[in-house]
């Protein structure tokens, strides 16, 4: 068998990213990448990541802190004094306060950065545009972009692709991507409040509760409440 190529994958800890993890396992060596930003949920996303990194026995991982984004603030997920809301109307075109401005860019450019130096030649994100909360770094043309930004900001000789593997897929594919792949869904964590049951109310858990009735599967981590979808 020839040998696999190495791949970066941003892991934060979440069902998007651990069944990016599983689909980049198929046919890539895994190289996790794990960024804290100060979000709320900080110490929980990172116990999620080290227990995905271990189930899929990932030696090379990497955690990087870009606490400017908490400094920066402007997001209900870094700064405390906004409450992350409840209940959201679902297809608002108002983007929600729970996005992190640009923060994407930044998970990117520390993931260009390393790839470069570990040769690994894909980035796989688990950035989904459609059914999710409409944040504008998870389209499409975002990651056409910026895919033209590491041809012209790296080496010559530098060839890394970003890869989207659910980008396109409603939320109940991704559960039953996973489910398929036998990705550790008990092991990621969604909820943007707390860090021991997940609410069950914020954007987050109501679009994963739905994604797992939608697919016909029982969500496996435990919630406080679970509000009607």
């Amino acid at each position: 068998m020839p040998e696999k190529s190495k791949a970066v994958v941003l892991l934060s800890g979440g069902m998007d990213s651990c069944v990016v993890t599983a689909i980049a396992n198929e046919t890539h060596t895994l190289a996790l990448l794990h960024a804290s930003y100060g979000q709320r949920t900080e110490e929980r996303e990172r116990q999620a990541f080290e227990a995905i990194a271990d189930f899929y026995g990932a030696d090379e991982r990497l955690v990087v802190r870009l606490d400017s984004l908490r400094q920066i603030g402007g997001s209900a997920l870094t700064d405390s004094r906004i409450a992350v809301p409840e209940n959201l109307p679902e297809n608002s075109a108002t983007i929600p306060i729970t996005y992190v401005p640009f923060r994407n860019a930044h998970f990117l450019s520390a993931a260009v950065s390393w790839a470069e130096v570990i040769g690994a030649e894909a980035i796989f994100i688990g950035a989904v545009s459609e059914d999710s909360s409409g944040y504008p770094d998870c389209r499409p043309e975002y990651y056409r972009a910026f895919a033209e930004l590491i041809r012209m900001g790296t080496r010559p000789e530098t060839r890394i692709e970003i890869v989207t593997p659910v980008i396109h897929m409603r939320k109940s594919e991704i559960v039953r991507k996973g489910v398929e792949l036998g990705a550790p869904l008990d092991l990621t964590w969604s909820c943007y409040r707390f860090d021991d049951e997940a609410c069950g109310a914020c954007d987050s858990c109501r679009l994963r509760l739905r994604a797992f009735s939608q697919a016909g599967h029982t969500d496996p981590i435990a919630y406080r409440t679970q509000v009607a979808r």
